[in-house]
């Protein structure tokens, strides 16, 4: 196989994999919605996207717990 081919496969697999790596959501994990009993949108505007809400703010800067969180009313 050429080289020209070779360099060109390598480079399509380490875009993909960037491409990849950015557009995969890394911090909403499900996981947080079953440890705290709540639904996804209890934390983001929208399910599915990376929006935070209040909530989701404080759980984010409190070592993802919500323990002392009081909504504001």
């Amino acid at each position: 196989m050429p080289r020209i081919f070779q360099s060109a496969i390598t480079a399509a697999i380490l875009t993909a994999g960037l491409l990849w790596a950015i557009v995969t959501p890394s911090d909403a994990k499900p996981e947080y919605a079953k440890t705290e009993g709540k639904a996804c949108v209890y934390c983001h505007l929208t399910a599915g996207k990376p929006d935070l809400n209040e909530a989701g703010t404080y759980y984010a800067a409190h070592d993802h717990s919500l323990k002392g969180y009081t909504p504001a009313k």
